[in-house]
């Protein structure tokens, strides 16, 4: 399978980023053009990555009949000092919002996300360490 996007060059540091599903606008920082406009690339590979593990995630909790109530995900990336700059260390944390959980349920969930179905959190691995945790949140 071949995934295909086209980035058109907007102006100044803009871009904006075609799929066949939608578009999304790209722009570099203020410090070197930017207007806050777009998210910036290595902000898109985080959405990634938290995008690909929470359907993951989502999907399988319903199958499972152990949904919550609410559940976001925290994705912070440690950069390289040197360029290239990228992601040498990544976290994803998962948070589950509700008043009861049912933990052995939801644990399965992230880690057949993470283990086997993620495959944004793959290519993630060959390149980060990855370490991921879980927080419940009672309501």
């Amino acid at each position: 399978m071949t995934n295909k996007i086209e980035v058109s060059w907007k102006g100044g540091m803009l871009f904006e980023s075609v799929a066949p599903e939608g578009s999304i606008l790209i722009e570099a920082s203020e410090e070197v053009g930017g207007t806050g406009v777009g998210l910036r690339p290595k902000a898109m590979m985080l959405t990634s990555l938290a995008g690909c593990t929470a359907m993951d995630v989502a999907s399988l909790l319903k199958k499972m009949r152990a949904e919550v109530t609410d559940f976001k995900i925290d994705v912070e990336g440690e950069l390289t000092e040197e360029h290239p700059k990228f992601y040498y260390k990544v976290k994803v944390i998962y948070k589950f919002y509700d008043k009861e959980f049912q933990k052995d349920k939801i644990e399965k969930a992230v880690n057949l996300s993470v283990e086997r179905y993620c495959g944004v959190m793959e290519m993630f691995r060959k390149f980060s360490e990855v370490t991921t945790e879980i927080i419940y949140i009672q309501q």
